[in-house]
């Protein structure tokens, strides 16, 4: 694997999946051994061409040798295309770059709700930028996502669960998002699109946890039981992870007590 000599990328100390996937070019040799650092930590005249605010943004990266600059999928491409040259054609390739854009932006602009900083993180002065196009994007596929899974796992629940039609597990999902969205705003509506943007992150994490359940029922037959009894300990680590993110969020109590209440209610007029 070639390596992307004299290039630092500069990734944000306040997010996991950014430290995670920056460390992994510097360990599978993709940069040099001082190839990253975090944004925040490098000083001003270091790099007087880097905006700050846009490193926030999209990911930088500093060529040492001339000052340039690239961000976001271009400095991912650049890396890759010096360790894979087979895909250059690829990265080149107008309506890829495009795509990738746009899905990095989705991603980026919604990191800080997909994998939330601990309380150990301190607040540097300059934050990535919030756009709420990109978090209405990511509420909506969550959503879909989520209400999908959950539309084909309760059919496993047998006569433990009467069935409902093809949108139920819809309304309920939607319902949450707009019924949370009152009590947030109500609560701390400046922190409504962060706090909706966890909470669609627990139930998309929850879906996904009951899609073994959904795999193992297509080769063999069990009790449904058995899949009630997983759905009620994936709801228990959902409940576990919204008090954590709440107590991130800095929020209280009542959220949670309204996000179980919302489950109850819907739960009693399914029954």
């Amino acid at each position: 694997m070639n390596t992307l000599k004299n290039h630092q990328i500069l990734f944000d100390a306040e997010c996991p999946m950014c430290k995670v996937y920056t460390q992994l070019f510097v360990s599978t040799g993709m940069l040099d051994v001082k190839g990253r650092a975090a944004y925040q930590e490098i000083p001003a005249q270091a790099c007087p061409m880097l905006d700050r605010q846009r490193a926030a943004n999209e990911i930088a990266l500093i060529n040492q040798e001339t000052g340039e600059v690239t961000y976001g999928v271009q400095s991912l491409f650049k890396v890759l295309a010096v360790a894979y040259p087979v895909f250059k054609p690829l990265f080149a390739n107008l309506f890829f770059t495009w795509l990738m854009t746009k899905l990095y932006a989705f991603i980026s602009y919604n990191r800080r709700v997909i994998i939330p900083a601990s309380l150990a993180e301190s607040s540097f002065e300059i934050q990535p930028s919030f756009k709420l196009q990109y978090r209405l994007a990511y509420l909506l596929f969550t959503w879909i996502v989520t209400a999908a899974i959950l539309s084909k796992y309760t059919q496993l629940f047998g006569n433990y669960l009467p069935t409902g039609n093809a949108y139920r597990e819809y309304l309920i999902c939607g319902g949450q998002i707009v019924f949370q969205g009152i009590v947030i705003s109500l609560v701390n509506a400046e922190k409504r699109w962060a706090y909706l943007g966890n909470m669609m992150t627990i139930s998309f994490a929850g879906a996904l946890l009951l899609l073994p359940g959904l795999i193992l029922a297509t080769w063999i037959q069990i009790n449904p039981i058995c899949y009630l009894i997983w759905f009620m300990l994936v709801a228990g680590l959902m409940c576990l992870e919204h008090i954590r993110r709440s107590k991130l969020l800095k929020i209280g109590w009542t959220l949670t007590l309204t996000w179980v209440l919302y489950r109850l209610i819907v739960l009693f007029c399914i029954l």
